[in-house]
């Protein structure tokens, strides 16, 4: 009996481990939840080298559009969502300029013009199309070119900023704000690992050696794909 209740406590010890692990990438699919460290991300992040370019263009992702038929489309919705000073709308939804506040935490300024603010994609249409979003189909590539369901995905920041990022990895550029790069790396994996898209080599060093210099924080991402 004794060596039973070992047995049972050996075997339910084992479960309880293997319930605690995250969900594995690649073996996961959509609407799944992982959590996980940040260095079990990145750990977990496919790494292959970049495919061809050939054939890309940012109509390939298909944006802005109104997904909720409310009468914003995506840019306004992350706009109204990201302001600190909410602007003045007029109509459906026009957002009338040098009205609202926007923080660039990329840059540590503040916008007073929804003209001077981009809405950048964590992970740039190029860099994903890059990372294997090249084989998606169309309609994959809008929803992640619109992807409203977590806010890390995209973002309001001043227009300089997101110019001068374009569509480089963090191997070739990173906020010049002091203090953020820990904020950026968790959101760039968090993207990557919400939509299943694979990192170069030069890329996932540069996320590992920025991230060992982190708190290494627990992450929760809910799959796209």
């Amino acid at each position: 009996m004794k060596r039973l209740s070992i047995a049972l406590a050996s075997v339910l010890a084992a479960l309880a481990a293997v319930l605690a692990l995250p969900v594995s990438p690649a073996a996961a699919a959509p609407g799944d939840v992982i959590t996980a460290s940040l260095s079990e991300l990145i750990d977990n992040l496919p790494v292959q080298d970049e495919g061809s370019r050939d054939g890309y263009s940012r109509e390939q992702f298909k944006h802005w559009i109104d997904a909720d038929r409310d009468g914003c489309n995506t840019r306004n919705e992350v706009l109204l969502r990201d302001a600190v000073v909410a602007p003045e709308i007029t109509g459906r939804c026009t957002i009338t300029a040098d009205t609202g506040q926007w923080f660039s935490w990329y840059d540590d300024t503040t916008q007073t013009d929804k003209n001077d603010v981009d809405i950048d994609h964590m992970v740039p249409l190029g860099e994903a199309w890059d990372s294997t979003a090249s084989t998606w189909t169309a309609a994959e590539r809008q929803a992640y070119a619109n992807d409203l369901d977590d806010e890390r995905a995209l973002l309001a920041v001043h227009d300089s900023a997101n110019q001068s990022k374009a569509d480089r990895d963090p191997a070739e550029w990173m906020p010049p704000a002091e203090g953020v790069a820990c904020r950026y790396i968790t959101d760039w994996v968090v993207v990557k690992t919400r939509w299943g898209l694979t990192a170069d080599p030069a890329e996932h060093t540069a996320i590992q050696e920025i991230a060992a210099g982190c708190d290494d924080p627990t992450v929760v991402v809910v799959l796209a794909r």
